[in-house]
Formats: C-alpha cells, sequence, structure tokens
C-alpha cells in the first residue's frame, strides 16, 4: 500500500490529535481576529462596526449526498453558503467556525479531503477558521458551520425596508443548480440499479458546478459599494426565487410583481430542463441553492447599476393589498407561492 492510499482511522489520533491536525495549517487574515484556536473561544474586535453572525447545518441524507458529492467540495459549499448569508447583509464575513459529527466510516484521509476545501474557501474569501467541535456520530457525516461578518452600522441592509415603487433585482442566473441535482440523483439511480454503471453527465458542466461548487455574489457587494448603492432590502437566494421575494415582501409589508420573462436562465439550464420535461421557470422559482442575490432599490439608484451585466431588474415592489405576482408573457397574473426547500 501507497503513501497516497493509506487509510488512518481517526480514533488513531484521538479528539485533540484530530483538532491538532486539521488546524496546523490555519493562518490568521483579519486584524480583529484576536484570538482563534486554541482557547475556550475566539476572541474578534470590530471596534465601532456591527458584527453579523449566521449559522448552517449539513446532514449526510438530508442535504448532501456523498455517491455523488465529492469531499473536498463539500467542505468548500458548506463554508461559502455561510458567506453568502454574511454577504446578503451587505457585510464582510471575517471569521468562522466549524463543527462536525464524524461516524466510523470516515478516515482522516477524508476530513483532510473535507478540510481541503474548506480552507480553500477561506483563502478565496479571505476568511479565519477560529474554532469549532467534533463529536463522534451514528448518523453519518454532520457539519455545522458559523460564520461571523462585520459592516459598519449604517451599511448593513434587512430584508425589511423595501419601499413602494423599488425596483426588484437578481443577479446571474437562477435554476442551474436544481437542475444540476436532478442531473446526479438521475445518474445516482442508475448506478444504483445498475453495478458497475458510468455516471452519463452529457455536457452540463456549467449546472454541475452550480450545484457542486457554488460561489457567493461577493463582486455583486463590491459593485454596489463601488457605485454608492445601498439595496432597501437584500437576501440571498438559498431556497428558490419566489420564497426569497416572499421573505422580503411579508418582512416589509408590501407586495410586488415580477415579469416571468425578466427571470435570467442559462440556456444550459434550459436545455437540462428540455431533457427532464421540466419548466426551467419553475426551476429558477422553487429550486434552490443558486446562492445569488435578490435586492430592491430606489428608481435613482438603479440608474447607477443598470448598465451592470450580472445584475437584472425582475419587477417591482407594491402595496401589499395588490398581492405577490409572477407576469406571464401573456399579462396573466400567477399569485407567488413559497414552495422551495423545507428540510423539516
Amino acid at each position: 500500500m501507497t503513501d497516497k492510499e493509506k487509510r488512518t482511522p481517526i480514533s488513531e489520533l484521538g479528539e485533540f490529535g484530530l483538532i491538532d491536525h486539521l488546524t496546523e495549517k490555519v493562518r490568521i487574515k483579519n486584524k480583529s481576529t484576536k484570538k482563534g484556536i486554541g482557547d475556550d473561544a475566539a476572541i474578534i474586535d470590530h471596534g465601532k462596526d456591527q458584527t453579523v453572525i449566521t449559522s448552517d447545518i449539513l446532514l449526510e441524507g438530508i442535504h448532501f449526498n456523498l455517491i455523488y458529492t465529492p469531499l473536498k467540495h463539500l467542505g468548500y459549499k458548506a463554508a461559502v453558503i455561510n458567506f453568502s448569508d454574511i454577504y446578503a447583509m451587505n457585510a464582510d464575513p471575517t471569521q468562522m467556525i466549524i463543527s462536525l459529527g464524524i461516524s466510523n466510516k470516515f478516515t482522516v484521509e477524508d476530513i483532510d479531503l473535507l478540510y481541503e476545501g474548506i480552507n480553500l474557501a477561506c483563502d478565496n474569501y479571505g476568511v479565519d477558521l477560529v474554532g469549532g467541535d467534533t463529536s463522534s456520530s451514528l448518523t453519518g457525516l454532520t457539519i455545522s458551520i458559523t460564520a461571523i461578518g462585520h459592516a459598519p452600522k449604517n451599511d448593513i441592509v434587512y430584508r425589511n425596508a423595501a419601499v413602494i415603487n423599488d425596483i426588484i433585482c437578481v443577479t446571474g442566473d437562477l435554476g442551474a443548480a436544481y437542475l444540476g441535482l436532478q442531473l446526479l440523483e438521475r445518474e445516482k439511480k442508475i448506478f444504483v440499479e445498475v453495478p458497475g454503471a458510468q455516471p452519463d453527465l452529457g455536457n452540463y458542466e456549467y449546472v454541475l458546478r452550480r450545484q457542486l461548487k457554488p460561489e457567493p455574489r461577493v463582486d455583486v457587494i463590491k459593485k454596489l459599494k463601488e457605485k454608492k448603492v445601498r439595496p432597501s432590502s437584500m437576501i440571498d437566494i438559498s431556497d428558490g426565487l419566489s420564497s426569497e421575494i416572499l421573505h422580503i415582501c411579508k418582512s416589509s409589508g408590501k407586495g410586488c410583481k415580477i415579469y416571468q420573462e425578466k427571470i435570467p436562465i442559462d440556456k444550459e439550464t434550459e436545455k437540462l430542463a428540455e431533457e427532464f420535461k421540466l419548466d426551467p421557470i419553475t426551476a429558477a422559482l422553487n429550486g434552490g441553492e443558486d446562492y445569488e442575490l435578490v435586492f430592491t432599490l430606489s428608481m435613482d439608484d438603479f440608474e447607477k447599476i443598470k448598465e451592470t451585466p450580472f445584475i437584472h431588474p425582475i419587477g417591482y415592489i407594491t402595496e401589499k393589498s395588490q398581492g405577490y405576482n409572477l407576469i406571464t408573457p401573456d399579462g396573466i397574473l400567477v399569485k407567488l407561492q413559497a414552495q422551495g426547500w423545507n428540510a423539516l
């Protein structure tokens, strides 16, 4: 057996040995990190800034399937989806805490791969890993991440301040991550039913990347700040566009009208949707895991960013009494409903 093939039982290192092993390469990147790993708690000093904290948990068999999810990709995704929540507050992620529940089917090398992805995400987005916890598990792998960020008080954007006639904008394109998941699930089913079958993923690299390795829209946050534009409300798209718009509307006490033909969908997403006999609009509205941003802007602020190619106006905020509506190309009003992902 070569060194490359070596498989080390986690029990060989023990809990504290595993922590030392996983954190020995961690390097601090932010001045606000006064104390990282190695004490009872991390110490973060943001001075006059507001501290923003978010948390997410991923459970094997519920949120991810290791048959088609590489551990390095999983680690990366677990980290960046938390960074996305921080960016959705118009803040910058700076620290992260991770806790793992690990069953005995995993080896040290497996957890190394997971941490390769986590560390890559931290390096790409300038975030410090400052602590966490590990425990044995009877039910596979559990990943719990808390991300911490900061921003000046006046920069923070909430969900609840949309104003009537604000323009509703989305970034990038929608529905790709959902179609990527459908493709992976189809091939998993064939693999389980036909031993030895090789996956046929076609030329759908974009939708697979959107599912397995999403990227939060820090570029959008930078562009808005560059243009001196502060959205009136904002949220990231983790549960589908319809769910997120309804969060904004209900939190703000407003209604909305969005136009079906304005919703951005990639050609590869449309092609794969046709193969699955799915409506790509349904995937965009209800699929989730795109980790794009949806936000509202005054007309004056919209004029400042309207030429930005990755920001798309799709509708506007209305009086609450007008309801939550999708307008089809034929002019028919369809009531928006929250039909996105629900883990419960």
